[in-house]
């Protein structure tokens, strides 16, 4: 199945989000930063990168956009508590392809698969 990159500093969202997608069957690897996530990213491409926007170091704003201006050309879906059209904007502005807003609901894991599925 496939391998998705789960950036998200705050320690019991990450564990909740990685343990509903491991269940799902998916291989997760987990960053706590922007900055972390980027060089995972760069190391070794995942199927899918789940970025949160907001986080200390490098937010997910400024990954996607240093991952974009480095050809990365892999799915990155922003998390984001922000119900906010202009924040989800923002984040697509920054080159996500998607946007979850949380908290995550039921209907998480067909999202993660609706995005990998119609993927490019």
């Amino acid at each position: 199945m496939a391998t998705i990159l789960l950036v998200e500093d705050d320690g019991p969202i990450q564990e909740l989000v990685c343990l509903r997608l491991e269940i799902a069957g998916y291989d997760v690897i987990t960053a706590e930063n922007g900055k972390i996530g980027y060089e995972k990213a760069t190391q070794s491409p995942p199927d899918l990168i789940l970025m949160d926007m907001h986080m200390p170091v490098m937010s997910g704003h400024d990954a996607v956009k240093a991952l974009r201006d480095n050809a990365y050309g892999g799915l990155i879906i922003a998390l984001t508590a922000s119900a906010l059209t202009s924040e989800s904007n923002y984040a697509l502005n920054a080159g996500c392809d998607g946007v979850i807003i949380k908290p995550i609901t039921e209907k998480f894991e067909d999202q993660i698969s609706d995005f990998l599925t119609t993927s490019p």
